[in-house]
C-alpha cells in the first residue's frame, strides 16, 4: 500500500471571534413581486458495494487554530489552513436571485444581507430569461453592477455581478465575471451557450445538475469551454446531488459530468430566492482558498478550482494528494498516493465522528475505494492507490455516517450517508 508513515502536527485550539449576525443582525425584506410564476410556467443503477473500509490507515493529530482568524459563526474554524502555505479561507455563496428576476426580494439589500449574514464573498446571478420571460433587462444588469460595485470591498467584502443562463429541458448555468449576459434568443442551445461563452474573460459553472432533464446534453464536452467551466453543484438550497436523477434511472451527474472530461471543481450554493440572503443554516455554500480577498483573487481561486462545497457554515476544509491541492493535476498515472485532510469547524464540532470517502470514477455512480474514519477538529492522513487505468479522477466526500442521505443512490452505496462536504476534485496524468 506504500508509505503508510504518520506525521505528527501538534498545536492548540483556540479558535477566536465571531463575526456573523446571528439571526438578529438586520433582515432583507421582499419589495416587489417575484417572478417566479413567470419562470415556473415556462419550465414546463448500477449496485456498488465500497471496498471495505481501513484499507487506509488514518493518522490523525490534533489541530492548531492560526491566532486572531474570524469565526464565520459560533462554532465555527479559524481561516487558516494547517497544512498549505500563502491562501486564506472565504466563506461565499455564489448563486443568488432577486425581484430582478423569479426571487421575491429587493436586490439593494441582498449583498448587505449577505456581508451581514459573515460570508467574505457573494454573488447576484439572476436568470438571463427563460425563452425571454423573467429574466433580466438591460437596465437590471447594470444595476447589477451597480450594487456589487457599491457593496465590494476589496481585501473584506468581495460582491459580484453574475447571471444565470436559463433553459427548461437542458439546464442552468451561473456565468461570473462577464460584461455582458446571454439569454435564449442568442444562446438557444449548449453549443451555442459554450460559443458565447469562448470569448468572454468570464468563468461558468453547472448549476443543479441533473435536475432539468437533458442534463446539459448529458454534459457533452465542448473544448472551447473546458477552461471557463470551472464548477458544478453538488450543494444546491439543501439537497445533496450527488444521486439526482438515480430513482428515475439516471447516473450520478458527477460521475456523467467528469467522465465526460470536463475539469470542473465543486461548489454549495443557496440559490436564494427569498429574502434571507446568507443567513439559513444548512443551505449550500462555498470555501474558496484565496490569496487575497478581492476579486481578481476569487477569480483566479475558482479558475484553480481551489474550492470545496459545503452546506456547513464555518467549516474549513482544505486537503492535498501527493503534495498538490485539490483541483490540481497529480504529476502521476499510477501510484500510491498520500492524502492529508485539514478538516474543522471550531469547538462545537471537535471530536465529532466524520468520514472522508475516496470517490473514483464509475460508470453510473461513483466508486468508493476507500472510506477513512476520522474526528472534526484533526488533519488526517492517509494513502491511496491511484491508477489512471481505472479514471482520471479522485474526489474526497465528507460525510456524517450517523444521518442518512435525503437522495439516496444504489442500494447499499457507502455515499447513502449524509454528505458534509465535497472537495474539488484532482486529476491523474494521462
Amino acid at each position: 500500500m506504500g508509505d503508510q508513515g504518520h506525521d505528527h502536527t501538534h498545536g492548540h485550539d483556540h479558535t477566536h471571534g465571531h463575526d456573523r449576525a446571528d439571526g438578529h443582525g438586520p433582515r432583507a425584506q421582499a419589495a416587489g413581486t417575484g417572478r417566479r410564476a413567470l419562470l415556473g410556467a415556462a419550465a414546463g443503477g448500477m449496485l456498488f458495494l465500497a471496498a471495505a473500509p481501513g484499507t487506509a490507515r488514518a493518522a490523525t493529530t490534533a489541530t492548531a487554530a492560526a491566532g486572531g482568524s474570524r469565526a464565520l459563526a459560533a462554532g465555527g474554524a479559524s481561516r487558516t489552513s494547517l497544512i498549505t502555505r500563502g491562501t486564506t479561507l472565504v466563506h461565499a455563496d455564489l448563486h443568488n436571485h432577486t425581484a430582478m428576476s423569479d426571487g421575491d426580494g429587493d436586490p439593494a439589500l441582498a449583498f448587505a444581507s449577505m456581508r451581514g449574514a459573515g460570508l467574505d464573498v457573494a454573488a447576484l446571478t439572476d436568470h438571463s430569461g427563460v425563452f425571454t420571460i423573467g429574466g433580466l433587462s438591460s437596465s437590471e444588469w447594470r444595476r447589477t453592477a451597480q450594487l456589487a460595485d457599491a457593496a465590494d470591498v476589496p481585501g473584506v467584502y468581495t460582491a459580484i455581478r453574475g447571471f444565470e443562463w436559463t433553459h427548461a429541458l437542458l439546464g442552468h448555468a451561473n456565468v461570473w465575471f462577464s460584461d455582458s449576459y446571454v439569454d435564449m434568443s442568442l444562446a438557444p442551445g449548449m453549443r451555442a451557450f459554450f460559443d458565447w461563452l469562448d470569448d468572454k474573460d468570464a468563468v461558468a459553472g453547472f448549476n443543479h445538475p441533473g435536475r432539468e432533464v437533458l442534463r446539459f446534453d448529458e454534459f457533452s464536452h465542448h473544448a472551447a469551454a473546458h477552461d471557463r467551466m470551472v464548477s458544478l453543484e453538488m450543494f444546491n438550497r439543501t439537497d445533496d446531488y450527488l444521486f439526482e436523477g438515480w430513482s428515475s434511472g439516471r447516473s450520478s451527474p458527477l460521475v456523467a459530468c467528469l467522465n465526460a472530461g470536463w475539469r470542473t471543481g465543486l461548489t454549495g450554493v443557496t440559490d436564494e430566492h427569498g429574502t434571507d440572503w446568507g443567513y439559513p443554516e444548512g443551505k449550500g455554500r462555498s470555501g474558496l482558498w484565496v490569496t487575497e480577498n478581492t476579486r481578481a483573487g476569487v477569480l483566479e481561486a475558482m479558475r484553480a478550482r481551489r474550492f470545496f462545497a459545503t452546506r456547513v457554515s464555518g467549516l474549513r476544509l482544505d486537503a492535498t494528494a501527493a503534495g498538490v491541492r485539490m483541483g490540481g493535476q497529480l504529476p502521476l498515472t499510477s501510484g500510491d498516493v498520500r492524502f492529508r485532510v485539514d478538516l474543522d469547524r471550531g469547538a462545537e464540532w471537535a471530536g465529532r465522528p466524520l468520514d472522508i470517502q475516496v470517490l473514483r470514477p464509475g460508470t453510473a455512480a461513483p466508486e468508493v475505494v476507500d472510506v477513512v474514519t476520522t474526528t472534526a477538529g484533526r488533519i488526517t492522513e492517509f494513502t491511496v492507490p491511484l491508477d489512471t487505468a481505472d479514471g482520471n479522477w479522485v474526489v474526497l466526500r465528507v460525510s456524517d455516517p450517523a444521518r442518512a442521505n435525503g437522495s439516496p443512490g444504489p442500494a447499499g452505496h457507502v455515499c447513502n450517508d449524509w454528505g458534509v462536504a465535497y472537495s474539488s476534485p484532482w486529476w491523474l496524468q494521462g
